[in-house]
């Protein structure tokens, strides 16, 4: 097997449900990497049927009458796009050969210290013969990555019987996956799912073979050191190996919003690069003991591990400085990416209105039924939908798919939160208590119950609208989760263009007042920190002042540590002198005491 180093320095990390469901085919023949989240079969199972036909090839339907359609679903679609890739591939190795054009447009969307383009660049007077040879063994596709959120590992049923644990929903997404003919990484995000990562030894395919290499790989989405440890390690007694830790902003990203404990990213990444080594041989020490016991191909070295970094990133200058100075291996551009309709599936009207958002329309929500910030954008389809419902008494939406129906409060078979049922409960529950609260608080509650979006099908609609494919049930419009970068991204643009940017051969920000990802970052937790104090709804305790004091110091650690760091790296002026006043801003923050 020839292995050859991704050509591209980022990669395209999952958006929503069906916003990167067909990434890769759009985009992985240019080297591109992007992720597919797989959970959700129904979208799935539509994309198969729409694909199939797109490219004339045969498709078999997957009913749910089927014992294991879930991960069949996922198998199926997953294959597909792994045949569709190669496919386009080869053509596009073709054109490279055969149009000087395409194949300077090609290299011209390579990165400038890239070896592969001054390879081909090398060979463009040399004849096709020699072009053909170098493209074959220098290029390669961009992975076809894969998501699950480990949180949404919903029980299911058959009739009023609970099925076994292997049916739920993450579990049969991790099988459908392992079953799959792909050559690439399960991304688990969300937090540690101590469950289905043991189902994992379930799959030879996530252990290394005679020749220590591993067929399918995973990642863990991060947000700290210890998190990463702490995950890998578990993963390493089981004798699987991290191949790749992807750090994410807690805060200065899209879709749910993880927030830290007040640990910034620059310092986060300074421990990264400080403790990998630790983090190497910690896991690989682990991992050799498991695989001994398991009588399994032992790797004499540790495995190759990866850090990676996305969440803000906006500049080609951001992006070198994290390659050059935390020595990270790829950066993840999300947000930017859904103003590419080659890249992403969005519909016109959702992709019109996030060029026209400037910051104060992105917003950090408690739209999800998760109950974990999500955030998103102010005048979406969804949320005039919704409000629409609320207005007529017919608040919650009919809940066709049940994934994030995860909470047990009515039920074993578990409720979400945003539907019908479970609103209309919470709105009688509290209307009979009415005359116990006073106006403000009975609209505060009334609006925490009826804040709550269907994500399940509102993240899948724009592909749907997209691809004029039909969306059957109630109508719940779109909903998007850019980060809050995408305020300073305000045009549609190219491929091209967009990976231009991304290298400093373009500029596709034509907002000059954008602050730098890390100052952006800051500011977003000085607004979490005054919010949470502010609108705490409890009594105060020792451990909420204990946990509001630390998160106040460990911002001021990212401070001070941004401070030397800002003077010897080339940063703008305006960058610096923005430390002072919001480190003063921070020492303003006045944390309850107990009384």
């Amino acid at each position: 097997m020839t292995i050859t180093k991704p050509v591209h320095t980022f990669h395209i990390p999952v958006m929503g449900l069906a916003y990167t469901i067909d990434s890769p085919i759009r985009v992985a023949k240019y080297g591109i990497s992007s992720v597919i989240s797989i959970i959700d079969d129904d979208l799935i199972e539509k994309m198969s049927a729409f694909y199939s036909s797109k490219f004339h090839l045969p498709y078999h339907e997957i009913t749910q009458k089927m014992q294991d359609y879930r991960a069949e679903r996922v198998t199926s679609y997953l294959n597909l796009v792994d045949t569709i890739v190669k496919q386009k591939f080869e053509a596009f190795k073709t054109e490279l050969t055969e149009s000087k054009i395409v194949l300077e447009n090609y290299i011209a969307m390579l990165p400038n210290k890239s070896a592969v383009k001054q390879g081909l660049q090398g060979k463009l007077e040399e004849g096709k013969e020699a072009l053909k040879n170098y493209i074959d063994n220098h290029l390669t596709t961009g992975a076809i990555d894969v998501n699950i959120m480990t949180k949404v590992d919903k029980d299911n049923f058959n009739k009023n019987e609970q099925l076994p644990t292997e049916f739920n929903d993450a579990h049969a997404s991790l099988r459908g996956f392992a079953n799959s003919t792909l050559t690439s990484s399960v991304v688990l995000s969300a937090g540690m799912n101590p469950r289905l990562y043991s189902y994992f030894e379930n799959f030879d395919v996530f252990f290394p073979d005679n020749n220590n290499q591993l067929s399918k790989k995973i990642i863990l989405k991060v947000s700290d050191f210890r998190s990463a440890m702490i995950q890998g390690n578990f993963l390493a007694k089981k004798g699987l190996w991290v191949s790749e830790y992807r750090i994410e902003s807690g805060l200065n990203c899209g879709g749910h919003a993880f927030a830290t404990e007040g640990h910034l990213l620059g310092p986060i990444l300074e421990e990264f690069k400080a403790k990998k080594e630790q983090l190497i041989a910690s896991a690989h020490e682990l991992m050799v003991k498991a695989l001994t016991t398991k009588g399994k191909p032992v790797p004499e070295n540790p495995l190759e591990l990866k850090i990676t970094v996305q969440g803000g990133v906006g500049t080609a200058a951001e992006h070198d400085f994290l390659l050059s100075h935390y020595q990270v291996d790829s950066i993840g551009w999300g947000s930017p990416f859904l103003l590419v309709p080659e890249a992403t599936s969005v519909d016109p009207h959702t992709r019109e209105l996030l060029a026209k958002a400037n910051e104060e329309d992105l917003y950090l929500s408690p739209i999800s039924p998760l109950g974990i910030p999500f955030n998103t954008l102010k005048g979406t389809t969804n949320e005039a939908l919704k409000q629409k419902r609320i207005q007529e008494n017919k608040a919650g939406s009919s809940c066709p798919k049940k994934f994030l129906a995860l909470s047990k409060e009515l039920g074993p078979e578990g409720i979400c939160t945003a539907s019908k049922k479970y609103q209309d409960i919470k709105l009688q529950e509290l209307a009979d208590n009415k005359a116990n609260l006073s106006d403000a608080m009975y609209t505060n509650a009334k609006n925490k119950i009826t804040d709550k979006s269907c994500l399940c099908v509102g993240l899948a609609n724009a592909i749907y609208l997209e691809n004029d494919i039909q969306i059957k049930g109630q109508e719940q419009g779109v909903v998007i989760c850019p980060g809050p970068n995408m305020a300073y991204f305000d045009q549609e643009v190219s491929l091209t263009q967009m990976v231009q940017h991304i290298y400093g051969n373009a500029n596709v920000v034509t907002n000059t007042n954008r602050p730098n990802m890390f100052v952006k970052e800051l500011k977003m937790y000085l607004d979490y920190l005054k919010n949470e104090i502010q609108t705490v709804s409890e009594t105060i305790n020792a451990g909420q002042i204990k946990k509001w004091n630390s998160f106040k110091n460990n911002l001021l650690d990212g401070i001070n540590y941004y401070e030397t760091l800002f003077t010897d790296a080339p940063f703008a002026n305006t960058e610096t002198q923005l430390l002072p006043l919001y480190k003063q801003e921070l020492l303003t923050i006045s944390i309850p005491e107990l009384v």
